[in-house]
């Protein structure tokens, strides 16, 4: 494998004007960074972390102490019906810190697709792990929930020891994005130093919610776990833990709130359509494929910059065993703002874990409102992204990315 990096001289022909003219949001934009080390798989088109509840507890942990910025996401089956639909909320996943499984199926797709996520990962049991560990607590503010939900979520959090401490809440009702966004409830949250942050406003909502506020909270774990303030204020029972591990949760869930059986309904025979059109099928190339050592071995990939424009062009195989000159270029490339053109013309193969680093340089670049494009893609890769219900990563493209391949080739 080789990665090449050929840097050229900005172009003088206009460039120049355009590039002073963004320096200011540039100089914002800089401090937005990715991780492109993240072990992410792709299944039903999201990135999925292969993490278990101890790992993604101690990132948890590691990023409110460092004040790191760690906007983690849950995605169970419904997450994932609904992300089919595209647009913000599916981006909103793709553009998290972190991303576990929510949801026995998911898992069960996993080794289906043979891919390393073993264990399922609930927003409520992570929640429960940093509750019960010991040592220095964190701070947690509830924002959101049925009315005085959180309050009461609060109380009891607070009644008895913990590494967690409530230190504030907010039930804003059934307003908009905009009104639970005013300047007032952001003061309160942060004014609060609460080291986590629960969001509990429906999942569309909610994700919605907090990319709309994400640079004004100085809150560094935040999430949408939707259940867990019921949970705590012992408004909705938990599932016990042998329910959830074999994938009966959602039964549970309807004996609980028997107005979620339309959307179970729905998202299983969405599923059972997945299924048919795209897991089982993708189970059953993958098992086919005849790997290509010579193809993996030889893989490459080289970038090239002209003035606010990056183009990565790669060759050869790329899977989970080969993919670190890709990372390291990804990381490259996104090191400074700029609209970035992918050209896979000479890509053979391409694999779950490559896609979902694709995904992650589409989030990155969305994030920073610059362009993304994957152009010249043979149609077994075409094919391969359909699978895995990711050819919404073939469709985006920007002016800006289109001029960048005009003027590489001058």
């Amino acid at each position: 494998m080789q990665t090449n990096y050929l840097w050229r001289e900005p172009a003088a022909d206009g460039d120049a004007s355009r590039d002073a003219n963004s320096h200011a949001e540039n100089a914002a934009i800089n401090t937005i960074s990715t991780d492109f080390q993240r072990p992410v798989y792709c299944i039903l088109g999201l990135p999925f972390d292969a993490t278990t509840v101890e790992q993604a507890t101690a990132s948890i942990i590691n990023a409110a102490r460092s004040h790191q910025r760690c906007f983690f996401s849950t995605p169970n089956l419904n997450f994932a019906v609904a992300s089919l639909d595209g647009g913000a909320f599916r981006d909103s996943v793709i553009r998290s810190d972190l991303s576990v499984a929510d949801g026995m199926p998911l898992v069960w797709i996993a080794k289906l697709l043979g891919l390393p996520i073993t264990e399922r990962v609930a927003g409520s049991a992570l929640f429960e792990a940093l509750r019960n560990r010991p040592g220095k607590v964190l701070l947690v503010y509830f924002f959101g929930g049925p009315d005085g939900v959180a309050e009461i979520a609060a109380e009891k959090l607070n009644a008895s020891a913990s590494g967690l401490v409530a230190v504030g809440y907010q039930s804003p009702g059934f307003a908009s994005v905009e009104e639970m966004s005013s300047e007032a409830i952001i003061k309160d949250i942060n004014d609060s130093k609460a080291d986590f942050l629960v969001v509990a406003l429906g999942a569309k909502k909610g994700q919605a919610w907090i990319e709309h506020n994400l640079s004004r909270l100085q809150v560094p774990v935040v999430s949408h776990l939707g259940a867990v303030v019921n949970f705590v204020a012992g408004t909705v029972k938990r599932a016990p833990a042998w329910v959830g591990s074999l994938g009966g949760e959602w039964l549970w869930r309807i004996k609980e709130e028997p107005a979620l059986w339309k959307r179970y309904l729905n998202d299983g025979l969405t599923l059972l359509k997945l299924m048919t059109l795209h897991v089982i099928p993708c189970a059953l190339t993958t098992r086919l494929y005849k790997r290509d050592k010579h193809a993996v071995a030889n893989a490459r990939v080289s970038l090239t910059v002209q003035g606010s424009h990056c183009i990565i062009k790669a060759s050869g195989a790329w899977e989970d065993s080969n993919l670190q000159p890709l990372r390291e270029i990804f990381a490259s490339a996104t090191a400074t703002p700029f609209h970035i053109q992918l050209d896979f013309s000479e890509v053979t193969h391409i694999d779950s874990a490559c896609i979902a680093l694709l995904m992650l340089l589409y989030g990155h670049q969305s994030k920073i409102k610059h362009g993304f494009s994957l152009r010249k893609t043979r149609p077994e890769i075409k094919r391969c992204l359909r699978l895995f219900c990711a050819d919404y990563l073939l469709e985006y493209k920007s002016e800006a990315c289109e001029q960048s391949v005009h003027m590489a080739t001058q």
